[in-house]
């Protein structure tokens, strides 16, 4: 099936125009395209888009979260069927490929850390680089590529992807996208490519709302070597304090609670730090059996991490 089949024919017109915007977009090289996929398909994945409880919603904790994924695509419905068909096509492929200037591009057939993604209120993502090698085949993590399936979403709403220069030097990022329906962007995988999501705060008369998308992760066999480096799970940076928080400013009840939110990230943070150091300690003691059976434990916990990673 022919990639032409779910790209609209104004997108596939604008092919051009599509790669320079990638080529010269700051602060790494990405392209935000509207109207995407035809109309009436994009109708058709929403309306096949898995109920939140269908999805990977447990935490590392053991606990429910407000986030949701499911990585088995051709199995929601007839249009992911066919989404899965067209884009391992080598059409689909070299048509990205052209608009990235990425040859050689290859489909994960897994879809790790990929697939559909559904977040609800409250639910943040803090600025990352992904996992740079796919965890089983040893390929090149090199593009991601996001379509958004929000019939409304107001930019007040929060959700909004954010593109940074460098999170732990500047803060704020450089680039902020609205998740609006059929909306797809496609931006590089590299260890600079800084990205992450703001709290979604939506408004109390809709707690039926949440944000959806469809991500969809692309590799390489090679990549340039200036561009490689060693194997590294995803790499999080804890959001900075708003920059509105300096000496005279009165806390009002949204940066209580932003106060709040961010302490809770980190004290989580430092408190996983603290068992992973325990229990290495604890399997180190018990000897060298002891320790194998921790690391293969950790790699199953990293495993599971990086399938439930959102983009």
């Amino acid at each position: 099936m022919s990639y032409e089949a779910i790209v609209s024919p104004s997108v596939r017109q604008s092919e051009g125009s599509h790669a320079r915007a990638f080529a010269e977009a700051q602060p790494f090289r990405h392209v935000v395209i509207d109207d995407f996929l035809e109309s009436a398909f994009a109708d058709e994945l929403l309306r096949e888009f898995p109920a939140f409880e269908n999805g990977n919603y447990i935490g590392d904790d053991g606990r429910p979260g407000g986030k949701s994924t499911v990585d088995a695509m051709p199995q929601l419905g007839p249009a992911y069927r066919r989404l899965d068909e067209v884009i391992q096509t080598p059409e689909f492929l070299a048509y990205i490929g052209r608009i990235t200037g990425i040859e050689g591009l290859l489909y994960d057939p897994f879809y790790l850390g990929g697939g559909t993604h559904e977040n609800r209120n409250g639910q943040p993502l803090s600025a990352h680089i992904d996992f740079n090698y796919h965890p089983s085949e040893r390929w090149h993590r090199r593009l991601n590529l996001i379509v958004y399936l929000n019939r409304e979403w107001q930019a007040d709403w929060g959700g909004l992807l954010e593109l940074y220069r460098d999170p732990y030097a500047d803060p704020q990022p450089s680039v902020r996208v609205t998740p609006l329906f059929n909306r797809c962007v496609i931006f590089e995988t590299t260890e600079s490519s800084w990205h992450g999501f703001d709290p979604i705060r939506l408004p109390a008369d809709r707690p039926d709302l949440s944000r959806k998308s469809i991500a969809l992760y692309f590799y390489t066999k090679d990549r340039p070597a200036e561009e490689t480096a060693a194997r590294h799970t995803t790499h999080y940076v804890n959001r900075q304090l708003p920059e509105h928080f300096s000496a005279g400013h009165t806390l009002t009840e949204s940066d209580v609670a932003t106060l709040r939110e961010l302490i809770s990230v980190r004290d989580s943070h430092m408190k996983n730090l603290y068992e992973e150091n325990g229990r290495l300690l604890q399997a180190q003691d018990k000897g060298f059996a002891g320790h194998i059976l921790y690391l293969m434990k950790r790699l199953y916990v990293r495993y599971r991490r990086r399938i439930s990673a959102s983009r």
